[in-house]
């Protein structure tokens, strides 16, 4: 596609705070006339969706995943070629990303609590953890409306195990210790603005105290190399992928990223 995305390139500064902390935040990161556009075909996706409670993440916010694989508009932003640029340099060491999914996230007042403490990478079917997170403001969100915390360094830590297996039993709960580390501030995000975390970054939410739905776009990237393991996981489990190969499969497009 062409280079014409209203997505910014991330800096050199941004980068290296990424590299160092696991985290980083990125002002601006899409027009904002764009994101008013998305948040709208947001609110009409989530207000369709089922709102069945079978999973302690259902419990910490709404979501309609796969979204760009029915809507363009989501599609044309997760393969946008600034977004695949910055996954390249802020992974490091990786020649391309392929998307594992994307994913509309609303977090209601009242309605969901808070997102456990807890790191994405230990459920899923990559022999690497080269894999971040984008996740983009769809509305304004001020830091008590559940904006996104993280362990600074955690990533360093490698794989600490999976969370939302049970009931109380978080990453905080299994290592204590990640309270030595440092917590990122409280972040008030505008509409455009995102963060971005690695998939070893232990990271939560609080509730919403807002009267407002938190309202999200979310992408994850991983290196276009890695190759599967045959780990069990819904997304993938009937897709015929071979172990030990790429991931070769219309649903993870590489991203255009020269």
């Amino acid at each position: 596609m062409a280079d014409d995305t209203p997505v910014r390139d991330v800096t050199d500064d941004e980068v290296a705070f990424f590299r160092d902390n696991g985290w980083v935040r990125l002002p601006r990161l899409v027009d904002s006339g764009h994101v008013t556009v998305l948040r709208d075909r947001a609110l009409d996706y989530l207000a369709a969706r089922p709102r069945t409670v079978t999973s302690q993440v259902d419990q910490a916010f709404g979501q309609s995943r796969d979204i760009a694989e029915t809507d363009g508009r989501f599609r044309d932003l997760a393969l946008a070629p600034p977004l695949g640029r910055a996954a390249v340099r802020l992974l490091h060491g990786v020649a391309g990303v392929r998307v594992q999914v994307t994913n509309l996230l609303i977090k209601e007042p009242g309605g969901h609590g808070a997102t456990e403490f807890h790191q994405d990478f230990p459920w899923m079917p990559m022999d690497r953890s080269a894999m971040l997170t984008l996740w983009l403001a769809l509305v304004d969100v001020p830091a008590d409306m559940g904006s996104l915390r993280f362990y600074t360094g955690s990533h360093r830590h490698g794989v600490l195990g999976r969370s939302f297996a049970r009931d109380g039993d978080d990453q905080l709960s299994q290592h204590p210790w990640l309270k030595e580390l440092e917590l990122s501030p409280p972040l008030d995000l505008a509409a455009g603005d995102a963060t971005v975390h690695h998939a070893l970054t232990v990271h939560g939410a609080p509730a919403n105290h807002r009267d407002t739905p938190r309202v999200s776009f979310t992408v994850t990237y991983f290196d276009a190399d890695a190759l599967y393991t045959g780990t069990p996981y819904r997304q993938t489990d009937d897709l015929g992928l071979t172990v030990n190969r790429p991931f070769g499969h219309p649903k993870f497009p590489v991203v255009p990223h020269a």
